[in-house]
């Protein structure tokens, strides 16, 4: 009779759990003689600092605070006159009662609500960052923070526009092999190899890896045979170089994880439609249609970690053919901003669980 009592007792606790939401940072249960950490990364590209439309350093931290990210990647940090980012938006974020930890870096940043141990700022010419977290005393996990080239944005090749000097072609390109020699132009694959050969080491340490970053360079996983007659594919299907590379070397795609189909949950993160910025300063491409997956969070295969939830953070619309757009055939979940949006792309929030004992 005990024992029943006792079993039945612990399945209340256990159905009394799955009926909690549970905030970032608690510990939840899950297997038998496991615990497990509740790690929210949100992917943020902040459009020059937040400098580009009225209140946009206070809308970076308001969209923060709403993600009730634990973890945060920045593109586009600046420092502009002297001033120090990170510590502006601690601050800013202190001031609204969270507390963060973060380091000084160029181009990209991290925050974390977790002791920060160690701090690599300035990697591969700029393009990354990297922390070093202690989750627990016995596990850490290594954050890196990208914003990599935008130049020789090759995905406009098929669209009718030039990735180098934005200008609208006579036709647009087709042929993959002169789609990707444009692609390699770029600094992209040799920032993503020096990452993999970085996060190589760290995982020799025994480290988890996050990865999140605006790489300026969509999927394979989207530029499909399913997709290659929509969004101005122009029937290309593309093995972007540097999604295919992280891959094969095991990195998980968060967002094709949870949403492997590119025409109902395309993702796109590029353009965001901003009805608080001016139009003109969102078209690169006016008569194209510019949408694209191009900011990530990655995360290695590691038997520790695994994806629960990821959503888009941002408005739902995007820029077609130099206007606003509400696409009614896309299913993608958002967390839609409750004021200012600071930014001309979108963001990612990958929800994590990290098994700790």
């Amino acid at each position: 009779m005990k024992k029943s009592l006792s079993y039945a007792a612990m399945l209340l606790v256990v159905l009394l759990f799955s009926q909690c939401k549970v905030n970032p940072g608690d510990f939840k249960p899950t297997l038998p003689g496991k615990a497990a950490l509740s790690v929210d990364v949100l992917q943020l590209n902040i459009w020059q600092e937040g400098t580009m439309l009225t209140g946009g350093f206070d809308a970076i931290a308001e969209v923060i605070l709403q993600s009730k990210a634990n973890v945060v990647t920045l593109s586009e940090v600046r420092n502009y006159s002297g001033t120090k980012f990170n510590e502006r938006i601690v601050a800013a974020l202190k001031a609204k009662g969270v507390t963060f930890y973060s380091f000084y870096d160029d181009n990209v940043g991290i925050l974390s609500k977790f002791p920060i141990t160690a701090f690599t700022a300035g990697m591969y010419s700029g393009a990354f960052d990297k922390a070093i977290l202690q989750i627990t005393p016995a596990i850490n996990v290594a954050v890196y923070s990208a914003h990599i080239d935008y130049t020789h944005y090759a995905c406009y090749l098929p669209r009718g526009y030039d990735g180098i000097t934005w200008k609208k072609l006579p036709a647009p390109v087709t042929d993959v092999t002169k789609i990707l020699e444009q692609n390699l132009a770029s600094q992209r694959d040799e920032a993503i190899s020096a990452f993999i050969a970085d996060a190589d080491n760290e995982q020799k340490k025994g480290n988890i890896i996050i990865l999140g970053g605006d790489f300026n360079e969509p999927s394979h996983l989207d530029w499909t045979a399913e997709t290659r007659n929509l969004f101005d594919h122009n029937g290309t299907i593309v093995p972007w170089q540097n999604s295919v590379a992280l891959k094969n070397k095991g990195y998980k795609d968060a967002y094709r994880v949870k949403y492997p189909d590119p025409v109902k949950y395309p993702g796109f993160t590029w353009a965001a439609f901003n009805k608080d910025a001016k139009l003109s300063s969102l078209v690169w491409a006016p008569d194209a249609d510019e949408r694209d997956r191009i900011d990530f969070i990655y995360y290695n295969q590691d038997k520790r970690i695994s994806l629960e939830d990821v959503i888009v953070v941002g408005p739902s619309g995007s820029i077609v053919r130099g206007n606003g757009f509400e696409d009614p055939n896309q299913y993608d979940p958002f967390l839609k901003p409750k004021g200012i949006w600071p930014s001309d792309h979108k963001g990612v929030l990958a929800n994590f669980k990290i098994i700790t004992e």
